[in-house]
């Protein structure tokens, strides 16, 4: 998973992708395409309707770019949004395809993952709470809640005893909860 600690521009990318410039859709698939492909496999269980599901998606991100807000959550929070429900869309043996624009209307995936959106938390104040994190309770929380990782999976990723990252785990909710109060 890529950290988002660094200066990359999702929302940028997708306004790119919007006026058709095919660069940016090939900057968020080499950014994120592993990332994505993992969540997308996660909840499939099968490499080869991971890869059609991670494509699909891709072709959603370039034919709906236009609908993104970023008044609605970050443009990684949308990029996941659609990869993880056209996954779950083909679990549940839907051939038909997830309304974008439903997708783009609910609150950012970070917000309803770190804390279930109450009409008080904005995704924006949820990620600059999120950078006010030290980068170990971050990536932890964001393997939590992102990716769906267990603590022991996380430890294992981060190479890192378990009770350290349960620590940072519980102790970055709790600045996340306190951030956001």
């Amino acid at each position: 998973m890529t950290s988002g600690n660094d200066d990359f521009d999702y929302e940028s990318a997708l306004a790119a992708c919007a006026r058709g410039e095919a660069f940016a859709l090939e900057a968020l698939y080499r950014r994120e395409s592993r990332w994505l492909g993992g969540v997308a496999f996660r909840i499939l269980r099968d490499r080869a309707l991971a890869e059609e599901a991670l494509h699909d998606a891709f072709l959603q991100i370039w034919q709906k770019a236009h609908t993104f807000d970023r008044n609605l959550g970050s443009g990684r929070g949308w990029i996941y949004t659609v990869v993880r429900h056209r996954a779950l869309g083909m679990m549940r043996g839907q051939t038909r395809e997830v309304a974008v624009d439903d997708v783009a209307a609910l609150a950012d995936a970070r917000s309803e993952a770190v804390h279930p959106h109450d009409g008080r938390d904005s995704a924006a104040d949820i990620d600059k709470c999120l950078e006010g994190l030290a980068p170990e309770r971050r990536e932890s929380i964001l393997l939590a809640f992102l990716d769906g990782y267990s603590h022991e999976q996380i430890a294992r990723a981060l190479a890192t005893p378990l009770g350290t990252v349960k620590s940072w785990i519980k102790r970055g909710l709790a600045s996340l909860k306190e951030c956001l109060s």
